[in-house]
């Protein structure tokens, strides 16, 4: 892949996680929930996250989200040099994609983190608010102190565990619990596809190699005899 093309398909993941994401900043209340073609297993919940990807923190306060930001950023630089540096000497292609899809998500949410409390107004649980885009009173925060936005919710099992069970029993269980936005998705994916990839990959450098010293074994004998 050229650096154009993978230019291109990072800044397509990164428009479709924002088209996202304002949408649902600027039509959904702060935890209004929508049931996407009716299943209960498949919502839009709006939440803010003011962590990293599924909800996880360095700390609490605006110095552990500062730290955050710039560790995120500092990963968008290196990325930016390693994604240059497996395009510059012919890394397989679906390794520069899994490279594009995190590059993209950590973006993602390093956008949100960066600007959205700039230009978003406070999404308030307790007035159950709309929040306005580039409202005239300014942003609910100041720069690089934005929360992330998630929406993806998918409660696939969502009951009551039975009363006889111990420890647990009569405690409310959900399966999948987390609530997530498309940047994670991107993140996710990526990782997956990336361990997927690289053990096929090392599994196909491993019968090569075992190819090549077979074949320098054989030229070793022929060697021998005719010695």
């Amino acid at each position: 892949m050229n650096k154009s093309s993978v230019a291109l398909l990072i800044l397509l993941l990164l428009a479709i996680d924002q088209t996202i994401k304002i949408y649902v900043k600027t039509h959904f209340y702060y935890g209004e929930e929508y049931y996407v073609f009716g299943l209960d297993w498949f919502r839009l919940h709006f939440l803010e996250n003011p962590g990293m990807a599924w909800g996880f923190k360095f700390g609490e306060g605006y110095l552990a989200k500062l730290v955050l930001i710039l560790f995120r950023l500092a990963a968008i630089v290196w990325g930016t040099f390693y994604i240059k540096k497996m395009i510059r000497e012919g890394y397989a292609k679906v390794f520069v994609i899994c490279a594009a899809f995190i590059y993209a998500g950590a973006l993602g949410n390093l956008i949100d983190g960066a600007f959205y409390g700039l230009i978003f107004e406070k999404s308030d649980p307790a007035l159950r608010n709309i929040a306005e885009i580039f409202p005239s009173g300014g942003g609910y925060a100041g720069f690089l102190n934005g929360n992330v936005v998630d929406m993806w919710f998918f409660p696939i099992i969502d009951t009551r565990l039975p009363e006889w069970l111990p420890l647990w029993g009569g405690n409310e269980f959900t399966f999948f619990d987390p609530v997530f936005n498309t940047a994670d998705v991107w993140i996710s994916t990526g990782v997956i596809l990336l361990l997927i990839f690289q053990n096929k990959q090392r599994k196909v450098q491993k019968r090569s190699n075992m190819k090549k010293l077979k074949y320098t074994d054989g030229n070793r004998t022929i060697i021998n005899n005719n010695y």
